[in-house]
């Protein structure tokens, strides 16, 4: 996603929505960080885990998951003021009559909601599983 991001940053020239875009990329960094390092690698697991195939070295990813837990209301804020964000630079886009631009803002608002409805709750639900299984 980061990637993608950076590539997009592209689609503006100089102006509102270039800033607009830029801002959304500052916002995004340190946030698909935290993403990377805890909410998404137990997103691997969900088939064994449904399957009861639970392992013991499965526990690795408990801190992954209590620190996900804990950095969450954190991590929805971040979404609160990235969607802010797109809503300017999709203004911006649009005033500067860049349907493609306009369009990345849309992409990644699901991209968010997505997250917030099905990955994160994901993540969480898998870890109750592991730690429930190895009674940890």
């Amino acid at each position: 996603a980061a990637h993608a991001l950076k590539g997009s940053v592209g689609l503006f020239s100089k102006g509102a929505a270039y800033e607009a875009a830029r801002t959304v990329a500052t916002l995004l960094h340190p946030h698909f960080a935290k993403e990377e390092e805890f909410a998404l690698p137990p997103l691997g697991l969900p088939i064994e885990v449904a399957e009861g195939r639970v392992k013991p070295e499965m526990k690795d990813v408990l801190p992954m998951i209590d620190k996900l837990r804990t950095e969450l209301p954190r991590m929805l804020e971040e979404h609160k003021l990235v969607l802010g964000a797109l809503r300017r630079l999709a203004g911006a886009a649009k005033h500067e009559k860049k349907p493609e631009a306009a369009r990345f803002p849309e992409a990644l608002k699901v991209h968010a909601l997505t997250e917030e409805q099905v990955l994160y709750p994901a993540a969480l639900l898998v870890g109750e599983c592991i730690r429930a299984r190895l009674g940890k």
